[in-house]
């Protein structure tokens, strides 16, 4: 299947203009008006109606800033053809059930490659089947000097510990790369893939800001690379870290524990969602952060953990210390009853310079009596609270 050029497409719309033809300017623009969802999915087009295309969509403004796949027709036969405009995108998602595979990354890597010049900056594969080799045609691409690629996103992809080695490899050889942000959830990297990440984080010249991980059956022995690496790399630029669903439990923690108690550590976000902490692990969070007065620590994400009222309280100690600078803190099912509210509302009243802006506590046991304690802080002129849960 051969891909029309931005060129031949230019040049065949100004041959028909010459000839005062606008009969396929028209088709074209009847099949992209027919409907926002789908809009050429059951067309069958010619070469040339696709090269009219790709055409009216270099020189549409709107559609340019964001190339969006699943509105023409969600499939690899038709990225292949709109290769052009996704090159000349700031943004492309080419998610939600796709079916984009290794030709697809190929394709897609080859022409990025070979057009320097490309406004890309954000790809968005979620949700398809690239598979450890079509990764490898990515890290082609993210191993070339000229990507400017900053966002990358790769969730659900059947990516494995060896898909991770070749993206890591790729980033490690390219110290000019531009990548930023990188999003591997529920993938099947392991413990073995995230060593490999972990050793990508430990170059000075990695510029990642923002790592998911969710849901990639990350253990203890995990962990531990991550925050070796990150411990041994004061100039790490990371400032997000998502380890949602994962396996670390209380020993995993830990290791993440003694990361946020390096005063070089920079991360502002940690989401540690449904990883089996108890209040062992709660009590080690809140240790590290009390000892490490310039944490940069923003956001922390314990949902659906089982820290209970005696983790809750060792979290309270934390938000009781002036030097806190946690703005959000999520503790949504986490068995909490009147007792940890209470706990919370009197670090919180006992702490005026708190800068605590979000605090939530969905489907807990709190009853009328916790949700009291919470709305009288509530009324404290003191408090800062903006959302309570």
């Amino acid at each position: 299947m051969e891909n029309p050029s931005p060129e031949k497409s230019i040049n065949l719309f100004h041959c028909l203009n010459e000839l005062k033809d606008h009969s396929l300017v028209h088709e074209v623009q009847t099949y992209l008006n027919r409907g926002r969802g789908h809009r050429l999915r059951g067309a069958r087009l010619s070469p040339v109606q696709w090269s009219t295309i790709v055409f009216v969509l270099l020189n549409s403004e709107e559609e340019l800033d964001e190339f969006d796949l699943s509105k023409y027709d969600p499939s690899e036969e038709c990225l292949l053809r709109l290769l052009p405009v996704v090159t000349a995108s700031r943004k492309a998602v080419v998610s939600i059930y796709c079916s984009i595979k290794e030709e697809g990354c190929a394709a897609l890597a080859a022409t990025l490659t070979s057009n320097p010049s490309s406004y890309l900056r954000e790809l968005n594969l979620n949700l398809n089947e690239p598979g450890d080799s079509g990764v490898k045609q990515l890290s082609a691409l993210l191993e070339d000097p000229h990507c400017k690629l900053e966002k990358l996103h790769l969730s659900d992809c059947s990516i494995t510990d060896e898909g991770c080695a070749a993206l890591a490899s790729a980033l490690t050889s390219n110290p000019s790369s531009h990548l930023r942000e990188l999003n591997l959830d529920y993938n099947k990297p392991g413990d073995s893939g995230v060593k490999q990440l972990s050793a990508l984080l430990e170059d000075p010249h990695c510029k990642l800001e923002k790592l998911h991980l969710s849901d990639c059956s990350i253990t203890e022995e995990g962990c531990a690379a991550l925050a070796s690496a990150l411990t041994s790399n004061p100039s790490s630029h990371l400032r997000e870290l998502n380890l949602d669903y994962n396996k670390p439990g209380d020993s995993g923690v830990k290791q993440l524990s003694a990361l946020l108690e390096d005063p070089h550590c920079k991360l502002e976000k940690l989401d540690l969602s449904d990883c089996s902490i108890t209040d062992e692990g709660c009590a080690a969070l809140a240790s590290a952060l009390r000892s490490n007065p310039s944490s940069h620590l923003r956001e922390l994400n314990l949902d659906y953990n089982k820290p209970g009222d005696s983790g809750v309280k060792q979290l309270s100690a934390l938000l009781e210390d002036p030097h806190c600078k946690l703005e959000k803190l999520d503790l949504s099912r986490c068995s909490i009853t009147e007792e940890g509210c209470a706990a919370l509302a009197s670090a919180l009243r006992s702490n005026p310079s708190s800068h605590l802006r979000e605090l939530y506590l969905f489907s807990n046991k709190a009853r009328d009596s916790g949700v009291k304690q919470l709305s009288a802080l509530l009324e404290d002129p003191h408090c800062k609270l903006e959302k309570l849960e």
